[in-house]
């Protein structure tokens, strides 16, 4: 019995396979090899490479999420090489396709604070973190608006143990300096 059992199962299987009109296959690893490694390349900080690799794995993405990451990789990519005008385009093209894709945000928030369109950057980085609020990303961007916005002026105040502070800020321009002495 248990013979007849596995003949027809081994019919079935050989039947369903011959209907079917892709051959079954198992994928390990990345289906897109070419996205896979242009965001490796970019993690490595090989912006050319990486910009490369993903246009290529981007023309043979099979789903919309390859493609979604694909523009947002493109958006960090294009960043990196200092050409802002081509990562705000894959930027807004991949927010535009996921308004959940915070890393998108993160990145047109960098784009924004390059040109100092501080604004803009603040709505992008409320945006990103109301979507991820535990990124590790976000508080870098965040301190490149900070550095921008508000930036810190270093001051030192030494007590010089006669009850006067010595400070090393600059004099103000066209005021005598005073004699610490």
């Amino acid at each position: 019995m248990t013979g007849r059992l596995f003949a027809a199962v081994c019919m079935l299987l050989a039947t369903s396979a011959a209907l079917s009109s892709e051959t079954p296959r198992t994928v390990i690893g990345p289906t897109n090899v070419d996205l896979a490694d242009g965001a490796a390349a970019l993690l490595a900080g090989d912006a050319e490479e990486g910009v490369r690799l993903t246009l290529r794995g981007l023309n043979g993405a099979a789903s919309e999420r390859d493609r979604h990451a694909a523009w947002s990789n493109l958006c960090a990519g294009y960043l990196m090489l200092g050409k802002p005008d081509d990562a705000l385009v894959y930027c807004n093209r991949a927010i535009d396709a996921d308004t959940d894709n915070w890393r998108a945000f993160s990145n047109r928030a960098i784009l924004h604070i390059q040109a100092a369109r501080y604004e803009d950057a603040r709505a992008d980085i409320r945006r990103a973190e109301a979507i991820s609020p535990r990124a590790r990303k976000l508080g870098e961007v965040k301190r490149m608006l900070l550095d921008k916005t508000d930036p810190v002026v270093p001051s030192i105040s030494v007590d010089d143990g006669r009850g006067r502070l010595l400070t090393e800020d600059p004099p103000a321009e066209n005021s005598p300096a005073e004699d610490l002495q």
